[in-house]
């Protein structure tokens, strides 16, 4: 009854998990997903189970990794263009049951704040530059109009010093 009760909790938990899930055998094909991976990436679970991983997320290098070297992969951040996705990535191998589990967390969200964020930084410092480069400018200006309007005045001076003196 106690297994049967732990085997139901466990399986809601898979279902209602928000993180994608996906659970791939050592040559790479997929043996399980959950509900969120399928939304995440737009597949349906009975078209995928048995297919290459590659055949939905490209280039998995780093999970044969994560199986040839027995590490894990902690916080990897992959971009799925395709499918308009950034995701945090936390893959680990299961040698027992001849699987690499990998949980999926959507950071899209978060990137595209980011860019969002870098992109008005760097407009706020190009609109500063123009700033700068104007009052540099103006400064110029204003300091060879002092300048002209001091050597007219020193002219004006030196004539009427002249006719004193005459």
């Amino acid at each position: 009854m106690l297994e049967k009760t732990q085997n139901h909790l466990w399986q809601l938990l898979w279902e209602y998990d928000p993180n994608g899930l996906i659970a791939v055998d050592s040559d790479l094909i997929i043996k399980l997903v959950n509900p969120a991976f399928c939304q995440l990436f737009n597949v349906e679970k009975n078209q995928i189970i048995g297919t290459l991983a590659t055949e939905i997320l490209g280039n998995i290098e780093h999970f044969k990794k994560v199986w040839e070297t027995d590490e894990v992969i902690r916080g990897r951040e992959t971009e799925y263009p395709q499918y308009h996705l950034y995701i945090r990535e936390f893959i680990f191998p299961i040698k027992e049951e001849n699987v690499i589990a990998c949980i999926m967390t959507n950071i899209t969200a978060e990137m595209e704040r980011k860019k969002e964020t870098d992109r008005i930084k760097a407009e706020t410092v190009k609109k500063v530059n123009e700033v700068v480069d104007n009052q540099m400018k103006v400064a110029q200006e204003i300091a060879g109009l002092l300048g002209e309007t001091t050597a007219e005045t020193k002219i004006s001076l030196l004539k009427i010093i002249e006719m004193v003196n005459q």
